[in-house]
């Protein structure tokens, strides 16, 4: 998904044919010129596209359960989970099982010589350059060496509008989504948010 907001997606231009053939397929008279029905209808859109907006709540379209992985982890077993469960992030906990930051690609891709784009094949270039494995300085690390923190977190009530702007704002692809004692409840990502918008606009 692009950084466009989801706000702006969607909107599609009608025309003048559309307005008229829809007005004539209508039983009875209109008295409605063209230009005013397309006001109206603009004007109706964003008014639905606003309340769908604000209605669908992160309880809504949340994954769970969570994958987690704890400070702790070593990072094999982390980049194991990941490859297993066929996911690219998941939340680190604490002790008490509280969210305290994120480990994704990205974290590993960085610590292993990418720069902040987490490029992979400028790994594979380190590593045909180095002439060995760039992973193995990380062999006795945790996630929480390498995590990102502090995790930016949402509570269930967070509607889609508001996690679609802050995915964009803070430039990320998921979102734990949290309970009152800072555990993890769900997780949001881009992909839920993109597949929710599809099903609206369907």
């Amino acid at each position: 998904m692009s950084s466009t907001d989801f706000r702006e997606l969607g909107h599609m231009d009608i025309s003048d044919e559309d307005i008229m053939r829809a007005m004539k397929s209508l039983q009875g008279y209109i008295d409605i010129t063209p230009a005013d029905f397309r006001e109206v209808y603009r004007v109706a859109y964003a008014l639905a596209r606003d309340r769908l907006m604000t209605a669908f709540k992160a309880s809504d379209i949340m994954t769970t359960p969570v994958h987690v992985v704890k400070t702790d982890t070593d990072l094999v077993q982390t980049a194991i989970l990941l490859a297993e469960k066929s996911i690219s992030g998941a939340p680190v906990t604490d002790r008490d099982g509280r969210v305290v930051g994120m480990i994704s690609e990205k974290d590993f891709l960085c610590k292993m010589g990418a720069d902040q784009r987490g490029s992979f094949m400028q790994i594979i270039a380190q590593c045909l350059k180095n002439k060995g494995c760039v992973a193995a300085p990380m062999l006795k690390r945790s996630a929480g060496d390498i995590m990102s923190a502090p995790a930016i977190t949402i509570t269930a009530d967070f509607s889609i509008g508001r996690i679609s702007a802050l995915m964009i704002e803070k430039n990320i692809n998921r979102l734990p989504v949290v309970d009152a004692a800072n555990k993890p409840a769900g997780i949001v990502t881009r992909s839920d948010l993109v597949n929710t918008y599809c099903t609206l606009g369907s």
